[in-house]
């Protein structure tokens, strides 16, 4: 008879560890760039304020020094510092190729080479994540081409708003619901740097691109994945005056938000938390194992 129940409780944990499925099925990053949580506090954000009531969240999150868009954001999507993933610069620059450590994208079709997975940015710099054989799509407010582009410095004012970034997303997430998606909403930074970190200007660019991010969360609900799903609402960066990059609070204290299954509600994260966290949150809500050299780990305190 012991037999039989050894037997019967192996056969149940075989299976189960089969049947084991991810804490997640889809996660969306959403980084809303140069979005200071003294801003936004400051700001009309009701969808931003929305999911943070409803999720758990800190607006005393950091990001790595140089506190700048390309660097804070290879943070989020790699779970490294700048020390491992060296990419220092902050524009366009296709002679310096592609970053030379994994990102979550590629990490996650590693292990499920047909998850679904794509970025839609406001900034053509994020070209340098685009690693082969990690995503379905990267699109620059519609184009979605692959090949060099020339004369870089005067298509990095290129900007893509906001709405149209959304626009793109929101048909794709639909269609594919995706297994990861990043979503990279720029009008912040671009009213920073012209009318300064919590001007009149930035604010109603804050108000815009709070449209934005409700269309991408009416999307999720639209695609029936809401249920599934975890977004992770975050920033690059701070700013003073008409600019960011250094290592002073207004540059890197950043928000962090988590809303979706598992999230604990109305619940605000005390445990320490930086950029590169969020790579590593998006793995392990997807069961995908975080690598030993991430400096980022789960935050595993804003889920149940």
């Amino acid at each position: 008879m012991r037999f039989i129940t050894n037997l019967l409780f192996f056969v149940s944990a075989f299976t189960g560890t089969l049947t084991a499925v991810p804490r997640a099925e889809h996660v969306f990053i959403i980084s809303l760039d140069g979005a200071k949580p003294a801003v936004i506090a400051e700001s009309e954000a009701p969808t931003l304020k929305k999911i943070a009531s409803e999720g758990a969240v800190t607006w005393q999150a950091s990001t790595i020094f140089p506190s700048m868009t390309l660097p804070s954001h290879t943070s989020m999507l790699t779970g490294v510092g700048p020390d491992k993933h060296k990419i220092l610069w902050n524009g366009y620059t296709p002679i310096k190729g592609f970053v030379k450590v994994p990102t979550a994208f590629s990490l996650l079709k590693a292990a499920e080479p047909k998850a679904i997975t794509g970025m839609f940015v406001g900034k053509v710099k994020f070209r340098h994540l685009w690693l082969k054989n990690s995503l379905d799509i990267f699109d620059f407010g519609g184009a979605q081409s692959d090949k060099p582009v020339a004369n870089a410095p005067e298509l990095e004012q290129d900007k893509k708003p906001s709405q149209m970034v959304a626009k793109q997303a929101v048909a794709w997430i639909k269609e594919q619901k995706p297994r990861l998606a990043f979503i990279h909403l720029t009008d912040v930074d671009t009213a920073g740097h012209k009318s300064g970190w919590g001007s009149p200007e930035q604010k109603e660019a804050l108000k815009v691109t709070d449209q934005a991010l409700w269309q991408v969360w009416q999307a999720i609900k639209e695609a029936g994945i809401a249920d599934s799903s975890v977004m992770l609402v975050t920033a690059d960066h701070g700013g003073h005056d008409k600019t960011h990059g250094l290592n002073i609070p207004d540059d890197m204290i950043i928000p962090w938000v988590a809303w979706g299954k598992g999230v604990k509600k109305n619940f605000t994260i005390t445990a320490p938390v930086t950029t590169y966290d969020t790579a590593a949150t998006a793995l392990w809500l997807l069961d995908v194992p975080v690598p030993a050299e991430f400096d980022g780990k789960p935050v595993t305190s804003a889920f149940e």
